[in-house]
């Protein structure tokens, strides 16, 4: 095999997610665009043969190992780390059985960024009720492989080339949000944020804009006393250390495009308070991305899509992005 990249050439390892959906189409897929970067994906390689196959596209899968050099990544080309299903696959039908290799395709993963063999993970789509149902607590990507880094709290962002979106609190149930909401959790997060997005996009002091909690940022205490008693004080203080910040602002005004032409990056409070703009605004080009780990982590915006699995109507569009991505904030790093 050919010889190591230069090191100003990242290497990006990608998992493959859950096997009975999408992820495999849209890793072959993803597979036919140059990258300039040595890129490996972890998954089944018998799998992805046998989707390349069903979607018609032409592809050379190469079965690698951990020590093996990697080349630069050429279009039709796929570098295969092996991690091998429990049960047979059948596309479109989720097995309890397969979520451990799902789990295990994460580790490669994370574990080859943190031991500096890779310059950056990007994760495929993962189901996450099937790895909960055979007995693996999974709340999500970003906390998993936070813990995994032995890093806490993780801060989750999507963005995109127009908003980058970050929460205060990821995967909770509506119920547990607002006590979930603390001086203390502010400050972790408002901290990784203004350092990672520094770092990650070349913005020095990134202007940061911090959603209420409740509807109209609690109506001077009408709509409930969490903006008063602590996202307030919080973002006083913060902004007395220096940091660039608004708020709290109310959700349904901030994210218009006039007061978006202000600010860099937006903190909602919970998961579906700000999502949803940012998908809206370009559903299949946006980027998740974890911020406040020792290692690079990008993903897609989207699920695994069972009932498109094995045809060509998924789109790879959002995996190709965060590749790229990936690749951009590794060069970053290394130069």
């Amino acid at each position: 095999m050919a010889n190591n990249p230069p090191k100003t050439i990242p290497k990006i390892i990608v998992s493959s997610g859950e096997p009975a959906g999408i992820g495999p189409d849209i890793t072959i897929m993803a597979s036919q665009y140059p990258f300039d970067a040595a890129v490996a994906v972890t998954g089944c390689p018998n799998e992805l043969e046998k989707r390349a196959k069903n979607l018609g596209i032409p592809t050379v899968i190469n079965s690698v190992s951990l020590s093996d050099n990697l080349p630069i990544h050429t279009p039709g080309n796929l570098s295969v780390i092996p991690a091998e299903p429990k049960a047979a696959i059948t596309i479109g039908e989720l097995d309890i059985s397969n979520s451990q290799y799902v789990i295990d395709c994460i580790n490669i993963a994370t574990d080859q960024c943190l031991s500096g063999n890779f310059d950056a993970m990007v994760t495929a789509p993962v189901h996450k009720a099937n790895i909960n149902d055979a007995g693996i607590a999974f709340s999500g990507h970003t906390e998993w492989i936070a813990q995994r880094c032995g890093e806490n709290p993780p801060v989750m962002m999507l963005a995109n080339e127009h908003i980058r979106v970050c929460l205060a609190t990821t995967h909770l149930p509506l119920i547990d949000v607002p006590k979930s909401i603390t001086e203390g959790r502010l400050f972790e997060v408002i901290k990784i944020m203004n350092h990672d997005i520094g770092k990650l996009y070349g913005i020095n002091a990134p202007r940061i804009a911090v959603c209420g909690l409740n509807p109209h940022a609690g109506e001077g205490g009408h709509l409930g006393m969490e903006e008063i008693e602590i996202i307030e004080p919080a973002v006083r203080k913060l902004k007395e250390q220096g940091l660039n910040l608004s708020g709290p602002v109310p959700a349904d005004t901030i994210f218009t495009e006039a007061n978006l032409q202000n600010v860099d990056a937006v903190l909602a409070m919970y998961h579906d308070q700000g999502l949803p703009v940012i998908k809206h605004s370009g559903f299949g080009e946006v980027v998740n991305i974890t911020l406040g780990l020792p290692i690079i982590r990008t993903s897609v915006d989207h699920g695994t899509a069972l009932d498109m699995a094995g045809t060509p109507q998924a789109s790879e569009s959002s995996l190709v992005t965060a590749i790229n991505l990936a690749i951009k904030f590794a060069k970053n790093r290394i130069l």
